[in-house]
């Protein structure tokens, strides 16, 4: 049942273990982990099409992101207040302009990415039979660069567990993400395991989609990908709302990303005050994506 899933998970598990003090090889790293992000999204769209029935699947894509999105901002919604209600942080009330257009129109990018791929499947008479070979072998390096990434990302165990925040927020979004995962599953009649994967997402888009298709084929990797895009654009524009008056809150609806892609939005809107919290809980949810993602494909079968 776990050989799948070992057999991906170990290049992360490789990279986990690698330390690297040297800053420029970990920028070019950083460099050549964005670059195959992009190369697997193109990848992506090539797979949807090679989709028999194309429109009735993106119909399906669309409604499985919309049931699951829904569902899962909601259970979040739910239950992160109860950490700004009985572990308060002060946030700054001096909120500062961000250019948020442009944040948004860095992640609307990777959705041309995808429709880039697409589009070339589609209008050019290529043979297509080689692109799931090439992302399961581009993933396997990919998982190997962000296990370094993790590793080298600054923290230490002992500064996790002293952040009762960030292990709280990150802890409620797991199992709110859970629950909504189960009830978007139910309404759809698909496999729950199926539906706990695509709920691990927790915001980072580009990893859930590359391991949701992997496993479950090129729709199953859209929704996971649309879905996780969405909560970070939405992200983007709640946090300034909310920060104010709840922030843990919205630190926990930027899931991963609030360790780094929202994090210049939490600290510039929220302060200094939110940015340890900011940081570990989108650790542990950044650590928990493969885990929790391979651990219930493995399951799904």
């Amino acid at each position: 049942m776990f050989t799948g899933m070992l057999f991906i998970f170990a290049p992360l598990v490789v990279g986990y273990l690698i330390a690297i003090s040297n800053q420029r090889v970990l920028d070019q790293i950083n460099v050549t982990t964005a670059r195959l992000v992009f190369v697997i999204l193109a990848l992506m769209g090539l797979s949807l099409a090679a989709l028999d029935n194309l429109s009735e699947n993106l119909q399906t894509i669309l409604s499985y992101t919309a049931t699951f999105f829904i569902c899962l901002g909601l259970c979040n919604i739910a239950v992160l207040p109860l950490v700004d209600k009985f572990l308060p942080i002060e946030s700054d009330t001096k909120q500062t302009h961000l250019p948020l257009s442009s944040m948004a129109l860095e992640s609307v990018k990777l959705i041309f990415v995808v429709g880039g791929g697409l589009a070339i499947g589609l209008l050019l008479p290529i043979d297509l039979s080689w692109v799931d070979t090439a992302s399961e072998w581009i993933l396997f390096i990919l998982l190997f660069f962000i296990g370094i990434q993790l590793r080298n990302s600054g923290l230490t165990l002992r500064q996790i567990l002293i952040n009762k925040q960030g292990m709280c927020i990150a802890a409620l979004v797991v199992g709110s993400s859970l629950i909504g995962g189960a009830i978007a599953a139910t309404i759809l009649g698909i496999d729950i395991y199926r539906g706990f994967a695509i709920a691990s997402g927790f915001g980072w888009y580009s990893l859930a989609g590359i391991l949701m298709g992997d496993a479950f084929g090129p729709i199953y990797g859209g929704v996971s990908f649309m879905i996780e895009l969405l909560r970070e654009l939405v992200a983007l524009v709640l946090i300034p709302l909310l920060i104010r008056t709840r922030p843990c809150t919205a630190i926990g609806y930027a899931g991963a990303t609030a360790m780094d892609f929202t994090l210049p939005v939490i600290q510039t809107t929220g302060g200094v005050r939110c940015v340890p919290v900011a940081i570990v809980s989108g650790f542990i949810l950044s650590l928990l994506v493969p885990v929790l993602m391979l651990f219930f494909v493995s399951l799904a079968g």
